[in-house]
């Protein structure tokens, strides 16, 4: 058997014992039909948009959710049941988790439709990519602040996205996954 290949039997849950001449020889790779399609491993715009959005979007509601649960401890009164308390953290944590994930969901928007198109300017997609984006992203956020704002956010947002991509290639690299 070659090593690039893994033998499937869509039976094997069935305990039918088949004989090896008819199981299915799977490509331990993914299939493409063309050879320029298996030269880029990377998702589409519509992939990119909804991921960066999703994941920008759960990862605020569950730290504005977090904050949230804080807030509402902390308004508590000394005479407030436990059906108070526990209606001031829901709220709380309800209105915070919305409003921070709606922010960084935006966010995520941005990041996705910028990197997309400079990914469909240059044919290029590197860690400059990257980093080109997290600038135009923080500079689109905060520009109607102003220019100085709006420069402020876009080195900031270039440093996180240049720092985000250079943690992904270290633990690509150190930790077995």
């Amino acid at each position: 058997m070659n090593e690039n290949t893994r033998l499937y039997n869509p039976y094997q849950n069935y305990e039918i014992p088949v004989p090896s001449q008819y199981l299915y020889k799977l490509p331990n790779s993914p299939e493409f039909l063309f050879t320029e399609e298996s030269l880029r491993q990377r998702r589409s715009w519509g992939e990119n948009l909804t991921f960066y959005t999703g994941t920008a979007y759960l990862g605020g509601s569950v730290a504005g959710a977090t904050v949230g649960i804080f807030t509402g401890v902390k308004s508590f009164e000394s005479g407030d049941t436990t059906k108070l308390k526990i209606n001031r953290i829901l709220n709380s944590s309800g209105q915070t988790g919305r409003s921070w994930g709606n922010r960084i969901g935006v966010i995520g928007l941005i990041y996705a439709g910028i990197e997309s198109g400079v990914v469909a300017w240059s044919d290029r997609d590197d860690v400059w990519t990257s980093v080109v984006a997290g600038l135009g992203t923080g500079a689109v956020f905060r520009a109607a602040r102003g220019v100085r704002s709006a420069a402020v956010a876009g080195a900031l947002g270039g440093l996180a996205a240049g720092a985000v991509v250079a943690g992904k290639q270290v633990v690509k690299r150190y930790v077995p996954i």
